[in-house]
């Protein structure tokens, strides 16, 4: 693959991913914010019920809320958008013409739904991200490393599915190939949910309906990060590969081995 039309991809893939970082910015700030000022306000009035009333257990804040909500929330998801924007578009010059008859639109939003399902929907649905005052400090390190070795098991098991279904397409037909890969993919995940260990650590006293809106405002940010990604990746791609933009980029859709 030429090398002039993989950095042709990945600047705009870091350029899709900042975009996409904005408009996920906007849905957690609207949406998401507010649910952890809420979530602080129960915390902050635990700790003084626990010190009696008093405010021996406050400290001085290194950083202000109001600067986490804007500057350092806006600074977390735009550096997220470029690396992961980038990592994208290395995974979309490798797959553009590997995975199926697909054009350039429909292959970043295939690759943008799989990094969705993969990287966020399997493992939030074992390990829900929790707001401030949900969850025991001691276990903080134990379930965030679970979080991340359940993302390392979607991404292989997912990559682990594909080969499997290309394998089986000669036997099976395409569509009873892609059922069955599927198929062993959810197996496998429920194996991995089944044997990796739980936590319950909401307390009685938290309102459920505030953990659920957390929770739901956390999937709209990854889901708007997702597919605004997958819709201007492809947009972008698709005026590269095939508006005759060069050999060099329409090299890129011709997989070599």
């Amino acid at each position: 693959m030429n090398s002039i039309s993989v950095r042709a991809l990945l600047v705009r893939g870091m350029i899709a991913g900042v975009i996409a970082g904005a408009l996920a910015l906007a849905v957690a700030y609207f949406l998401g914010e507010s649910q952890v000022d809420a979530a602080i306000a129960i915390e902050e009035a635990h700790s003084h019920a626990a010190h009696g009333g008093g405010g021996g257990g406050e400290e001085e804040e290194l950083v202000s809320r109001t600067m986490q909500a804007t500057g350092g929330l806006a600074t977390a998801l735009l550096v997220f958008g470029v690396a992961v924007g980038g990592i994208a578009a290395l995974v979309y010059a490798y797959a553009l013409g590997r995975i199926g008859n697909f054009g350039p639109r429909a292959t970043a939003a295939l690759i943008a739904g799989a990094a969705l399902l993969t990287v966020y929907v399997v493992p939030f649905l074992k390990y829900p991200a929790n707001p401030p005052a949900v969850g025991n400090p001691d276990t903080i390190g134990k379930r965030t490393t679970l979080f991340f070795l359940m993302v390392a098991l979607s991404l292989l098991l997912a990559v682990a599915a594909v080969i499997i279904g290309k394998r089986l397409v000669p036997a099976l037909g395409n569509w009873n190939a892609t059922i069955a890969a599927a198929a062993g993919f959810v197996l496998a995940i429920g194996l991995a949910y089944a044997f990796l260990p739980s936590f319950d650590e909401v307390g009685k006293d938290f309102p459920a309906s505030l953990l659920w809106k957390f929770r739901l405002s956390t999937l709209a940010v990854q889901t708007t990060f997702w597919a605004g990604f997958g819709l201007i990746f492809g947009y972008l791609t698709e005026r590269l590969l095939v508006s005759g933009n060069g050999a060099d980029a329409r090299r890129v859709a011709t997989p070599v081995g």
